[in-house]
């Protein structure tokens, strides 16, 4: 399959975004991705290409307001930021680039993003794809944190920020910090974000994964009402699909296909009503 990339930059009420699209030759519905807390668009590196390769989807990526080359954050940062961007900043994008229906994929706290977009947007979001989300804070997900903040400590380490964000590296660094590490977040479930959703989910977490026990895995399958599936990975951590890109890439492509067989059944069945 031929995969074709397509850059813009979206001006918006909140500032200017920057999107990539991998095209395929298909009309299906396509895949948006949320990045983690400290990435952006290059940072997915080959995964949205093998994505739309492997499942024949378009795969859309944004740097979200404050990341990569997208604008600076508008303000106003707070411990509503993930429904923040379900609510008030994917809108704006999902206008611009007209996508009436998506497919949300999110990694980290960008698959916490991808639920809450679900959860806001039921009318548009036919499926959910959760890797390593997580649920609620627990001692893994602070000492993940606090030994990820003494690495960046080290000489040279925040320069592997800037190569991505430029000047606004430093604010990233410690806006994930400080909000996963402050009193007022202690007390953060996903459920805050994502009350719940009736679109299809696929969750896959890591067992090893240094910033959320399995339990993560379990407590966002819970929130949908539309039937999950859920893929524990042994020997993985963090980023599963870097870890174990072909069970990731094969995974998804499989249940993306099961929702799509399932959805023409059930027009299959209305026509004949």
């Amino acid at each position: 399959m031929i995969v074709s990339t397509e850059d813009r930059i979206l001006p918006t009420a909140h500032g200017e975004v920057f999107t990539r699209r991998w095209r395929t030759d298909s009309r299906k519905t396509p895949i948006v991705l949320m990045h983690d807390s400290l990435g952006c668009v290059e940072l997915w590196r080959d995964f949205p290409e093998r994505l739309a390769v492997a499942t024949g989807h378009d795969v859309i990526a944004y740097d979200r307001l404050g990341f990569g080359r997208s604008a600076a954050h508008p303000g106003g940062w707070s411990d509503s930021f993930i429904r923040d961007e379900a609510e008030q900043f994917f809108p704006p994008v999902r206008h611009a680039l007209d996508i009436e229906h998506f497919i949300a994929l999110g990694h980290s706290v960008g698959g916490i993003m991808a639920a809450s977009l679900a959860a806001h947007h039921p009318n548009h979001c036919q499926a959910l794809i959760t890797i390593a989300a997580l649920a609620f804070v627990e001692d893994r997900t602070l000492q993940g944190i606090r030994a990820t903040q003494a690495a960046f400590a080290e000489p040279g380490q925040v320069e592997r920020l800037r190569k991505y964000h430029g000047a606004k590296a430093e604010w990233i660094l410690w806006a994930w910090i400080d909000t996963w590490l402050s009193d007022s977040y202690a007390t953060w479930t996903i459920e805050e974000s994502a009350p719940g959703f009736a679109c299809p989910l696929l969750a896959i977490h890591g067992r090893d994964d240094e910033y959320g026990s399995l339990e993560h895995l379990h407590r966002v399958a819970a929130l949908g009402s539309g039937g999950a599936q859920k893929l524990p990975l042994d020997g993985c951590q963090h980023v599963p699909h870097r870890e174990q890109p072909e069970t990731v890439l094969d995974t998804v492509a499989r249940f993306l296909q099961e929702q799509g067989e399932g959805r023409m059944q059930s027009i299959n069945r209305l026509s004949r009503a």
